[in-house]
């Protein structure tokens, strides 16, 4: 029986990309923030320079999937992030958006078979998001680490 599991120790090779939310930035730039910090204390270079990592800013949660399926397409990289933040209003416009959104990033990495990790706050409130984002603790930081994770499990799985 082989058993397989992600690696936090050699992360350095890793091609990261991260599709980032401009809308509710607010919120989006301080998961960025905690993603970054995150990658960079495991070994991936995140400076203007880096080889290793690429950042997209996009309008909105709505057009997370095809900046994601654009870079998943372009095999640079072994792994995305897609970071975002959909805060519930007083009209549906949130079910249409988180509902899209999370198809989409879904689709892309079944398509492409390049793991997209799903970093897209739902909340009802400014204050929740905020709370997720590093008023309490960073989420950001969780999705870096699960991007190493799931980078080194693709590359062990690929290497059997």
């Amino acid at each position: 029986m082989a058993t397989f599991e992600g690696r936090f120790t050699d992360s350095s090779s890793l091609r990261i990309g991260v599709v980032v939310s401009r809308f509710n930035d607010l919120v989006t730039a301080k998961l960025l923030s905690g993603c970054l910090d995150c990658l960079n204390r495991h070994g991936i270079d995140t400076s203007a320079a880096s080889d290793h990592l690429d950042v997209a800013w996009v309008p909105g949660c709505f057009e997370l999937p095809i900046v994601a399926q654009q870079m998943a397409r372009s095999r640079k990289y072994q792994v995305l992030i897609a970071l975002g933040a959909v805060i519930r209003g007083d009209t549906p416009h949130f079910d249409v958006v988180v509902a899209e959104a999370s198809k989409g990033i879904a689709s892309v990495a079944r398509d492409t078979s390049i793991p997209v990790i799903f970093g897209v706050l739902t909340t009802d409130t400014m204050q929740q998001a905020l709370e997720r984002a590093g008023i309490k603790s960073n989420l950001g930081w969780n999705y870096g680490l699960e991007a190493l994770e799931m980078g080194s499990l693709m590359t062990s799985l690929s290497l059997s």
